[in-house]
């Protein structure tokens, strides 16, 4: 696989990538394209049993449910094997909240194809991905592992990207949230929801 910089990625297809899951305490594999027609948020972090990467998975597990009333499943992803993802779900209170996949990717090949990777260090740099129902990246946000992301923004720029899916012609400006005005290209804004 190609790596890519994010630059590239935007509007780009999923890779079809097979892997490994740690999900209702069991090992699946999976591929991505399992996940069409449906909304997806890969969240990459760089290591189980770290000190961020627990507050980030866990803000994650709580908003878990308003993610699934949008149709949309999430998926966090590191360089950690499904074995390392289950020690670390049967001994972390905070994991142990978790219900969505945790991918395991030790060779590290999602992360390559949508640069992410660390290669002197065999980790992910943070980042979190919006990739819609046709499998196409629609958004993305990528950083230092020194600092941690919001959940909530996450959810708000998948309810922004899922609104301008279904309100062809509206765009989202800055900070909205649904039920507030959009705006029409061309013209002022749009009355609420």
């Amino acid at each position: 696989m190609n790596e890519e910089t994010p630059r590239s990625l935007i509007g780009s297809s999923l890779p079809d990538i097979s892997i490994k899951i740690f999900h209702h305490d069991a090992e699946h594999t999976i591929r991505l394209s399992d996940y069409r027609n449906k909304w997806l948020i890969l969240f990459f972090y760089p290591a189980d049993f770290t000190f961020v990467c627990p507050t980030e998975l866990l803000e994650m597990a709580e908003l878990y449910p308003e993610f699934q009333k949008l149709g949309c499943e999430i998926m966090s992803v590191s360089t950690d094997t499904v074995f390392v993802h289950k020690a670390w779900h049967d001994h972390s209170p905070s994991i142990a909240k978790i219900h969505f996949p945790m991918a395991a990717d030790p060779a590290g090949n999602l992360c390559k194809a949508l640069g992410t990777y660390i290669g002197e260090e065999g980790l992910s740099l943070r980042a979190s991905f919006i990739i819609n129902p046709e499998g196409k990246i629609k958004a993305y946000e990528m950083h230092d592992n020194s600092i941690g992301r919001s959940g909530s923004e996450l959810l708000r720029k998948l309810q922004a990207a899922i609104y301008v899916r279904e309100h062809g012609g509206e765009v989202c400006p800055a900070n909205w949230k649904p039920g507030s005005q959009t705006l029409r290209p061309g013209m002022d804004l749009v009355g609420k929801i």
